[in-house]
């Protein structure tokens, strides 16, 4: 968990002593559902895999935890009603995407993915955090987690590219004059750059957005947004080194800097 994904791992260590194991299991959950693609050598194996985790949810909501250690850190959230078994179900779900190398159509069809990846972690790091006082904080978090996951598909575009994805919509592309096969032939031009610099735009608006309804998020779910206090570090490292390398490096911000960002929004209470 702690390198899968650092920045939720440092984000949970914020969090209340009886509440930060409930986060790690979360997480850890959410890590093993996006790493399936990378684990298996075809999209059927995939689905086995996902199909198995929906199995196991059922059994986890029955009462019945399984022997997996990231179910069984499930438990206690799943016992207590801390936790959403149609987030975790729609998760599972959403991730199917990733098991085929089907280009996201639009921006509409991103942002609906990103809702239900993304954004659905945060509300559900926010109600394992403060139970129905979360429900407030809905909003915000949907259009953080878009700001967000933006953020980390672009600073991930070698690694998807790699295995043959494009996450970029085609419709952008498109009224740019290139295709998704642009993408992934590691061909760089002027008219990628742009598409990149319009989705940079739309992740920092979503962010914008969401610290815009920072006042209808309860102090105690901020834990769970706070990787979003990352985003505009992401977004400024992005637009810094756009060139030929973004289809190559993962484009990142030093450790220090980024621990150095959570430590102080959460001093200061905000993302």
């Amino acid at each position: 968990m702690r390198g899968a994904d650092k920045d939720r791992f440092l984000s949970a260590l914020f969090a209340p002593d009886d509440r930060r194991a409930d986060l790690m299991a979360l997480y850890a959950f959410n890590v093993e559902i996006a790493r399936i693609r990378e684990q298996v050598s075809e999209p059927t194996l995939g689905e086995m895999r996902l199909e198995w985790w929906r199995g196991e949810l059922e059994m986890l909501f029955s009462g019945e935890a399984g022997d997996h250690p990231v179910l069984q850190g499930l438990d206690a959230p799943a016992r207590a009603g801390r936790l959403s078994r149609q987030g975790l179900e729609n998760l599972i779900e959403a991730r199917r995407f990733d098991l085929y190398d089907d280009p996201m159509p639009t921006l509409n069809d991103l942002e609906g993915y990103l809702g239900e990846t993304s954004s659905s972690l945060i509300q559900m790091a926010a109600w394992i955090l403060a139970g129905d006082e979360a429900g407030a904080a809905a909003e915000a978090a949907g259009l953080a987690g878009v700001a967000y996951g933006l953020a980390g598909l672009m600073r991930a575009l070698p690694v998807h590219r790699a295995r043959g994805q494009c996450f970029l919509p085609a419709d952008m592309l498109a009224a740019h004059g290139i295709a998704p096969a642009h993408v992934l032939s590691g061909r760089w031009s002027e008219e990628l750059a742009a598409v990149l610099g319009e989705l940079r735009d739309v992740a920092g608006r979503r962010l914008e957005e969401a610290r815009g309804l920072s006042r209808s998020v309860p102090r105690a779910v901020l834990p769970a947004f706070l990787p979003v206090a990352l985003v505009d570090l992401y977004l400024a490292r992005l637009r810094a080194s756009a060139g030929p390398g973004m289809l190559k490096t993962v484009r990142d911000v030093p450790q220090f800097r980024r621990q150095w960002r959570l430590w102080r929004c959460a001093m200061r209470e905000r993302f």
